[in-house]
């Protein structure tokens, strides 16, 4: 059973290092560039093609963190604005 785990463990590696290889020469060997597509390919970073949706992008990202102070601020300000518990003495 041991083999055999070693054995598919192995084969997984020899898959992994060779897709990066593979993976790496496609991107001109160069690791940043490999970064880069894979994180436009999942979401993390877009790619603009004119200022204008670059600035609508920024825009929408300025009214979440917008709508998040606004949510917020109340509540921070109630919980500084509370009454005090008196404290007894000993």
């Amino acid at each position: 059973m041991l083999i055999m785990m070693a054995g598919l463990g192995g084969i997984i590696g020899v898959w992994a290092v060779s897709t990066l290889f593979f993976a790496l020469s496609q991107n001109n060997w160069q690791v940043t560039e490999l970064l880069r597509s894979y994180l436009v390919a999942t979401g993390a970073i877009g790619e603009f093609q004119t200022l204008v949706d670059f600035y609508s992008y920024i825009k929408g990202v300025e009214y979440i963190i917008c709508l998040a102070f606004l949510v917020a601020f109340p509540a921070f300000f109630k919980y500084i604005n509370r009454p005090t518990e008196a404290v007894a003495n000993r």
